[in-house]
């Protein structure tokens, strides 16, 4: 068994990703010894094979070099990851099971070498191995972890596995919501929540003097993206739709019972979402510790601060079926943008939210006057040069002050304070928030997702990827007749004709307006910060349509779309070494039309994993 060092495909060039340090210039290579037992070849034998090229470096020192050399080395291989070099047969021989019995590690007779991918001592390199079943490890056993490369088949499994999908025939303006997540950390520290709330006559204002109050509906969406854990984005999960839709509630009921308002102000209801935010962030940092200075135990004082210590992004959408007013708060970088299709049957992509950073301007404007002798409260870019977002639940650490901050290292646990921390808090949980009027007529749709979407593509690139997706899988009659009546239709869609549409195959062209010159847009970051490190361009041939749920198809595409190498490499990358090449991901896509109420909400089972669909609508 012969086993040969990875060259560098390419130059690596890179740009800084969420949450990383800065680029560290990688140590010099050191020549790795052969190794005959395990088939190494030595590197200066490889050289004289394959010149003088640098080895391929581990991103524990290089951050960013091309993903696509790594997929070129693993496709139809298997990952292999540890500090302490082991050889893949004695590996699979020194497996065992929870209770001490040796796992089977009888090599398959008839199966085929597969190839496989090591990462040791900073360094790529790869191999090939005869296929032993099952590939498993148990959680506890003192060897390396090995992971089988997944096959198209099997990456499209992983890609389904957490998809859901439902049908809102309601009759009020929302046909269809789906979402999706794929997880980079272990456990997942995104998080999302969705509710449906039918309001009572009493909140309802009448049509007329003549017509009594019908009901509505209010409508929730929302996507967490945390950091630092998942305890944040659990308790939010948990409780902020509450928090708000009490707050919204309370809001109605006062402007009902003054004669000389039928409904509350646009201001008031923004405020309400604004009252609620902060509450529950006050709930989630400053009560968590007065109570745990009431707990009994350190293990019941790190329930109540774990949201605390760690953090999370909040985007909460909610959308009145009786205004037809669609409100987006955002506190932190997740992003919602809305498709809306044009005269001449393209989408055109229009930002809901803003994403909220220390390279945001408008936040570093903000966040110099709040602490106008800090010179250092944003330093490259970041919250007193450590936390990248700058609204956020959570994060204690930027919002404690130091004396809180040592007395629950002391008595509990926790970290030192920042040494920059002068006058917290820092970051804030209130929210940025937007309205835009929805149009169902016209087959508007919304996407909601966390950061790690919009690192991979741009907001055209999302809107023309559901528009592509809809000439597929209409997601109701009205909309596949509206879309077929298009001036410029189908034909225009698939690129002047032909079947570069059809399900599996590339397009041509996404249909969606794009500005002649693609730049930043105002309030939000580069778009293509991992397309740059994985080294792929920016064509629109490289997108394909092979799932019914739209929001797991938006996330095919950014994994790679037609490159299935790509993405069946990308999804191959065990956690926590897939960090460095893409986040968590959490996608939903609304869907807005008129339909007709035939009843409550409802899974769509062929969309859906197994066992997820469950309405929370």
């Amino acid at each position: 068994m012969r086993r040969a060092a990875v060259q560098i495909l390419r130059a690596a060039k890179g740009v800084s990703v969420r949450r990383l340090r800065p680029f560290r210039q990688a140590p010099a290579v050191a020549e790795t010894h052969s190794r005959t037992s395990s088939g190494f070849r030595s590197v200066s034998s490889y050289k004289e094979n394959h010149g003088s090229r640098q080895m391929f470096q581990s991103a524990m020192y290089v951050r960013h070099f091309s993903v696509a050399a790594v997929v070129a080395s693993v496709a139809s291989g298997v990952w292999y990851f540890g500090a302490t070099p082991h050889h893949l047969g004695d590996l699979a021989n020194s497996l065992t099971a929870p209770s001490g019995i040796p796992a089977s590690t009888r090599a398959v007779a008839d199966s085929p070498p597969r190839r496989s991918l090591t990462v040791e001592n900073d360094q790529f390199f790869v191999d090939e191995f005869t296929p032993v079943s099952p590939i498993t490890k148990s959680p506890d056993a003192q060897a390396s972890p090995q992971n089988a490369m997944l096959s198209p088949e099997e990456a499209t499994q992983k890609l389904r596995q957490f998809e859901e999908s439902y049908e809102v025939p309601r009759g009020r303006g929302v046909l269809r919501y789906d979402l999706v997540q794929l997880p980079s950390n272990n456990p997942i520290e995104d998080d999302h929540a969705e509710k449906l709330i039918e309001t009572s006559p009493s909140l309802a204002v009448p049509n007329s003097a003549a017509n009594p109050p019908a009901t509505s509906d209010w409508m929730f969406w929302s996507v967490f993206d945390g950091h630092g854990g998942w305890t944040t984005s659990a308790k939010l999960r948990q409780v902020l739709t509450s928090f708000v839709a009490r707050e919204i509630s309370t809001t109605y009921k006062t402007a009902l019972a003054d004669p000389s308002l039928r409904f509350p102000s646009p201001a008031s209801i923004d405020e309400a979402i604004k009252r609620a935010f902060i509450q529950c962030d006050h709930e989630i940092v400053d009560e968590a510790v007065t109570k745990a200075q009431k707990a009994n135990t350190k293990s019941a004082a790190a329930a109540l601060l774990s949201p605390a210590l760690s953090g999370s992004c909040a985007l909460l959408s909610f959308y009145d079926t009786k205004s037809r007013d669609f409100r987006v708060a955002c506190t932190g970088d997740s992003r919602a943008v809305l498709g809306r299709r044009n005269p001449n049957g393209t989408w055109a992509a229009q930002p809901l939210s803003e994403d909220q950073t220390g390279g945001t301007p408008s936040e570093i404007v903000r966040l110099r006057a709040e602490h106008p002798n800090e010179p250092n409260v944003v330093a490259r870019g970041r919250i007193l040069g450590n936390l990248e977002p700058s609204r956020a639940f959570g994060d204690a650490h930027y919002k404690w002050a130091r004396d809180v901050q040592e007395m629950v290292k002391t008595r509990w646990f926790g970290r030192s304070p920042v040494a920059l921390l002068k006058t917290p808090p820092y970051v804030t949980a209130e929210p940025v928030i937007t309205t835009t009027k929805l149009e169902p007529a016209k087959g508007d749709f919304v996407v909601l997702a966390t950061d790690g979407l919009w690192e991979m593509l741009t907001n055209e690139e999302v809107v023309g990827l559901v528009g592509k997706w809809m000439e597929e899988n209409p997601v109701s009659s009205k909309a596949a007749t509206m879309t077929s009546n298009t001036e410029s239709g189908r034909q225009s869609f698939l690129g002047g004709g032909g079947d570069g549409g059809l399900k599996g195959k590339a397009t041509a062209v996404l249909p969606v307006d794009r500005p002649q010159v693609e730049r930043r847009q105002e309030g939000q970051r580069s778009n293509t910060i991992r397309r740059t490190q994985w080294g792929i361009g920016a064509g629109d041939e490289r997108f394909v349509v092979e799932d019914s749920n739209a929001a797991t198809h938006l996330v095919r595409n950014a994994l790679g779309g037609k490159d299935r190498d790509m993405v069946c490499g990308l999804l191959a990358l065990p956690s926590p070494f897939s960090r460095r090449y893409r986040d968590d991901l959490t996608v939903e896509v609304i869907f807005f039309g008129e339909g007709d109420a035939a009843g409550d909400v409802k899974a769509n089972t062929d969309t859906s994993a197994t066992g997820r669909a469950k309405p929370k609508l």
